[in-house]
């Protein structure tokens, strides 16, 4: 890990000595991390423990005026855990998240190639920090590839394509009215290359009616290498004015049925984040299910309550509070259980 570290500063250091050149024009160096503890009262699986949810290490830059580009790499879990035997194991992770460039000369049609965020839901392109929640919601992480439920190697929502995307329809404040996303991807993931040849179709819209609101919908077609098929949409809202936050997301799924009785799965959840300070003290509450076969006796529902302090910009403290109710628990008594979740984000 120091050796990564030392080499991203280094890199940091020599492109910035060129962000005036010709090629490399406003090159920014920036990260964040995120320190987490949590504890869970599962039966059975009682957990508690500080963790390294998240470290993030980022380039990006300008060449010339209308190209845009970014790498980005993750850093996460931790350098040894202890298991029950007493044996310790490695499970601190680095791997290169980002990696692409766009083309912005128009603003209604933009080109993208390389690997990042799948077009797909609201939620999944978010910081994670400003997402607001212990995790991403569980529709979003089973179906938008960050812990797919197809088994796909964990990809924080990301994989390898070219996507086009634009802005247009102005109204008479100079507010465009439209939004649209589209692009062709390899279906396996981050750091992979195309196992069958055959390439997932995604794309979404969504309309801006008033300012700070979002309305979309969102389609997902492919398939992936000894799984099959994958059909997937996703319809969202948004509504973002004042330091206030509501959205909400249903997501579909169709295609890959293991051990299970149905090939289906869905998701939803809604969400709130209501300043007590603005742009400084919050308080939360989310509403998170996820069916994992479209049936309730397969459902997980987190009702989620918590607060965030942002001491300044760059550093913030997390609290949250979840009761979760997991049916896939075969003994009904013990479907209801706890979980304490607190966070330490910073960035840099």
């Amino acid at each position: 890990m120091k050796k990564v570290l030392i080499a991203a500063l280094m890199m940091g250091a020599a492109l910035s000595t060129h962000a005036q050149s010709e090629w490399f024009q406003n090159v920014k160096f920036s990260g964040y991390g995120m320190v987490q503890y949590q504890a869970s009262d599962k039966d059975g699986a009682e957990t508690n423990g500080f963790n390294l949810r998240l470290v993030r290490m980022a380039l990006e830059g300008r060449a010339h005026t209308d190209f845009y580009w970014k790498t980005q790499m993750q850093i996460n879990g931790n350098a040894f855990d202890t298991k029950a035997d007493g044996k310790t194991k490695n499970n601190m992770t680095i791997r290169l998240v980002d990696l692409f460039g766009e083309w912005q000369k128009y603003e209604f049609f933009k080109v993208k190639a390389g690997q990042f965020k799948r077009p797909f839901t609201f939620e999944n392109p978010m910081h994670p920090i400003t997402q607001g929640f212990m995790s991403y919601s569980q529709n979003v992480s089973k179906l938008a590839g960050f812990a797919d439920r197809t088994g796909e190697h964990a990809s924080n929502g990301r994989d390898i394509g070219l996507q086009f995307q634009g802005d247009f329809l102005k109204n008479a404040e100079g507010r465009n009215l439209l939004h649209y996303q589209i692009g062709a991807f390899n279906g396996e993931g981050i750091n992979t290359g195309d196992a069958d040849n055959r390439k997932d179709i995604i794309g979404g819209m969504w309309v801006m009616p008033v300012k700070g609101m979002r309305i979309g919908a969102f389609g997902w077609t492919g398939s992936r290498a000894g799984v099959g098929e994958k059909n997937r949409y996703a319809l969202s809202g948004e509504y973002t004015q004042d330091d206030w936050t509501f959205r909400t997301e249903y997501i579909h799924s169709q295609g890959w049925n293991a051990a299970h009785t149905s090939d289906k799965a869905d998701g939803y959840y809604a969400l709130c984040i209501a300043p007590i300070q603005k742009n400084k003290f919050h308080v939360k509450a989310r509403y998170d299910l996820y069916r994992e076969a479209k049936e309730w006796g397969q459902s997980k529902t987190l009702y989620e309550v918590g607060a965030d302090y942002m001491f300044t910009k760059n550093l913030q403290i997390n609290f949250e509070y979840a009761r979760v109710n997991e049916r896939t628990i075969a003994d009904p008594d013990k479907h209801n259980y706890n979980m304490v979740d607190v966070e330490l984000d910073f960035r840099f």
